[in-house]
C-alpha cells in the first residue's frame, strides 16, 4: 500500500512549465472577466463576445487541469495530445482577439470623476486580457513539436496551422454575414464555396486527430493531409482573383470606400477584410503544404 501512494494524482500537472501556464491561464481569466462584469462593463455584440471567450477559455483551461492532476484524461475516448494543442493554439488566437477588441472598443482615458472608476476596471481587465494571450502563447509555445520529436500532429507547425486556417475562415464567415453583398455575383458565391468547402475538411482534419479517428480514413493520413491542403491552395488562388475583380472592379464595384458608407455598416469595409483574409489563409495554405512534406505522422504519440 505504500508504494502505491500518491499514484492517483499528477503533481507534474501543475509544477511543470506547462502546468504553471496554464495555471496562470486560469488566473489570468479569472481575473479579466471577474473584472468586466463586477465593475468594467460589456455591451454589444464585441463585449458579449469577449466575455464569452474568457468564459469558455476558463472553462476548458480548468477542465484540462482537473484531468491531469487527476489523471481523469486517461479514461477519455479522445486524443489527449492532441486536444490539449489544438485548444491552446486555438485559445491564443481567441484570446488575442479579445485583448484588441476590448481595450479599442470600452476603453477611453478620458473621464469624468464619476466615471473614473469602471474606466480603470476596464483598463485593468485589458491588461489581464493581454497576460492572458501571453499564457496561452507559452503554452503553445512549450508544447509545439520540435525536430526529430515524435509528438502529436496538432502540436506539429502543420497542425498548428490548422488551426490558425480555421480562426482566419471564422473572420471571413464574419465579414461575409456583415452585409457583404456576395450573393450579387455567381462568382462572388463560389468564393463563399471556396471558404466553406475548405473550412469543413479543415475542421474534419482537426476533429478526426482530436478524437484518434485518423485510421478510419481509407487511404494513409499524411497523403490526405497533402491531397487536401493542394486542392485548398488551388481553390484559395481562384478566390484571391475572383474577389477583389468582383468587389473592386469599377465593373462590378467599387475601387474605393463609397463616401455615403456609415461606420460599421458598410458592404465595401466587409469585402477589404474578406480579401486581406483570403490572401492570408492562401499563404497560409501554402506554408502548410510545404511544411507537411517535412513530418511523418504518429496515430498515437
Amino acid at each position: 500500500m505504500e508504494n502505491s501512494r500518491g499514484t492517483y494524482l499528477n503533481v507534474a500537472a501543475v509544477t511543470s512549465w506547462v502546468g504553471v501556464a496554464r495555471l496562470l491561464q486560469a488566473a489570468f481569466g479569472c481575473a479579466t472577466f471577474s473584472l468586466v462584469a463586477h465593475q468594467g462593463g460589456f455591451n454589444a455584440a464585441y463585449g458579449t463576445f469577449c466575455m464569452a471567450v474568457w468564459c469558455f477559455c476558463f472553462a476548458v483551461t480548468i477542465f484540462i487541469i482537473t484531468c491531469e492532476f487527476t489523471r481523469l484524461h486517461s479514461c477519455l475516448s479522445i486524443s489527449w495530445g492532441n486536444f490539449t494543442a489544438a485548444f491552446a493554439m486555438l485559445a491564443t488566437l481567441m484570446s488575442i482577439t479579445t485583448a484588441v477588441i476590448y481595450p479599442i472598443n470600452f476603453v477611453q482615458f478620458g473621464c469624468h470623476p464619476i466615471g473614473c472608476e469602471r474606466r480603470d476596471f476596464r483598463i485593468s481587465a485589458g491588461v489581464f486580457a493581454g497576460l492572458l494571450f501571453l499564457a496561452y502563447a507559452t503554452e503553445v509555445f512549450l508544447t509545439r513539436a520540435r525536430p526529430g520529436q515524435v509528438t502529436s500532429y496538432m502540436a506539429t507547425l502543420s497542425g498548428l496551422l490548422k488551426i490558425v486556417q480555421a480562426f482566419v475562415a471564422c473572420i471571413i464567415f464574419g465579414a461575409l454575414v456583415n452585409d457583404s453583398q456576395y450573393d450579387r455575383y455567381v462568382a462572388t458565391q463560389w468564393c463563399v464555396a471556396v471558404y466553406s468547402f475548405c473550412f469543413v475538411l479543415t475542421v474534419v482534419v482537426v476533429a478526426l486527430n482530436v478524437t484518434g479517428k485518423t485510421t478510419t480514413l481509407r487511404c494513409p493520413f499524411e497523403r490526405f493531409v497533402v491531397v487536401y491542403t493542394f486542392v485548398a491552395i488551388l481553390m484559395y488562388v481562384s478566390a484571391a482573383v475572383i474577389w477583389p475583380v468582383f468587389c473592386f472592379d469599377r465593373k462590378y464595384g467599387s475601387p474605393h470606400r463609397p463616401y455615403q458608407c456609415s461606420k460599421g455598416k458598410c458592404p465595401w469595409d466587409s469585402q477589404v477584410v474578406i480579401a486581406v483574409f483570403t490572401y492570408v489563409n492562401l499563404v497560409l495554405y501554402t506554408a502548410d503544404l510545404a511544411y507537411s512534406q517535412r513530418i511523418r505522422f504518429v496515430s498515437h504519440p
